[in-house]
């Protein structure tokens, strides 16, 4: 694909996909690090209520780190919108974020903020 001029050797590619399936509410995922190659699994749409909980981290941790990579935070409000949750429905997101939190795939960008409104951050950033 390199001879002909198909990849573009600039890294995008992985957080285009992730931004298309946001876009369209899709499952996210599955990377699979082999010894000589990465698999990655997509999967076809599904309704928020047919995820599973991995399936809900793994899209809490890509959201998050999106939003990172765009020079901006996750919060209980993105999630939502990330999975078509209406507004009075935030403690299906808070339940994801704590779910993520404890998987240590994300972490609270400011441990000092103890409000209603936090943000967080890949638990690499």
């Amino acid at each position: 694909m390199r001879r002909m001029n198909i990849c573009e050797e600039r890294g995008s590619g992985i957080d285009r996909a992730i931004v298309a399936i946001e876009t369209y509410q899709l499952p996210s995922p599955e990377f699979h690090t082999e010894e000589q190659f990465t698999r990655v699994t997509l999967f076809a749409s599904k309704e928020f209520r047919e995820m599973d909980k991995n399936s809900k981290i793994r899209a809490c941790y890509q959201h998050c780190c999106l939003r990172w990579v765009s020079r901006d935070f996750m919060s209980n409000a993105t999630l939502r919108e990330r999975f078509g949750i209406k507004e009075q429905n935030y403690p299906t997101a808070s339940r994801i974020i704590s779910d993520t939190l404890k998987s240590k795939f994300i972490k609270v960008a400011d441990p000092e903020n103890k409000s209603n409104k936090r943000k967080y951050v890949p638990y690499w950033a």
